[in-house]
């Protein structure tokens, strides 16, 4: 069993950049909004910079590595462009995910099971440089089985499905979906893989993840970005943060 005092906070910053190019400049700035997440207690950082460039940019990520207290997990799709940027940059690590120009946000999980040699080579490439890898993925077994064959560190385990079944206030398909997760997390953790989980995650969603035994982190940032408006992003942080561990202490 996991170490169940072991959960790491990844607060995910790409929504303050996206305000900030809504205008252009340099305000509101993600580097010191990730200062101010981690001083109310997150563990690490995440930022996605996407082929468009859409919130985070190339020069976020530069400040990002050079100015951060904790580690930066960079999320970016299998692209060689990507590749190269992480080997520049070399972040903690690297969480691969399925990314379209057309999409909102990531819409699902990682294709593993179809992503053959290619993904296969950009998991031993970021993994030779040092690099931790974690790969996207939705909660089942034949991504878990192919994330381990393919030598990745982690797997970041999709919770969007139950995060909008919570929103419907659907309990059976909450707890279809919660239990999904819960399975996914004892195979990956069995498997020898790290097991994250992150994805539309709210004060009122996380605590049945946080429980998990196996959960070694959340990645959270939509939700929190959004709660700052109201709250302030240190407010919205230590809330998550302590919600988290009243969970996995069954408090």
């Amino acid at each position: 069993m996991a170490n169940s005092a072991q959960l790491r906070l990844g607060v995910n910053i790409d929504h303050v950049a996206t305000v900030r190019n809504a205008r252009g400049g340099m305000h509101p700035d993600p580097v010191h909004a990730a200062n101010i997440a981690i001083a109310a207690g997150a563990d690490g950082i995440t930022a996605h910079l996407r082929e468009d460039r859409r919130h985070i940019r190339d020069v976020d990520i530069a400040r990002l590595k050079a100015e951060l207290t904790r580690p930066l997990n960079l999320e970016m799709a299998a692209t060689d462009e990507m590749l190269a940027i992480a080997l520049q940059h070399r972040p903690n690590a690297c969480c691969i995910v399925p990314e379209r120009r057309e999409e909102r946000t990531t819409e699902g999980g990682l294709d593993v099971v179809g992503g053959g040699a290619r993904l296969e080579r950009l998991v031993g490439e970021l993994k030779q440089a040092g690099i931790r890898v974690s790969l996207f993925i939705e909660p089942d077994a034949a991504a878990i089985e192919a994330s381990s064959r393919m030598g990745a560190d982690i797997v970041e385990l999709h919770t969007g499905a139950y995060c909008e079944r919570a929103l419907e206030e659907n309990s059976g398909a909450v707890a279809h979906e919660l239990k999904r997760i819960t399975e996914a997390a004892r195979l990956a953790h069995a498997a020898g893989l790290e097991v994250h989980a992150g994805h539309g995650l709210t004060y009122n969603t996380v605590g049945a993840v946080a429980a998990l035994p196996e959960m070694v982190e959340l990645n959270i940032g939509h939700f929190l970005i959004g709660e700052a408006i109201f709250e302030g992003l240190d407010t919205s942080v230590t809330r998550m943060r302590a919600l988290m561990d009243a969970a996995r202490s069954g408090a």
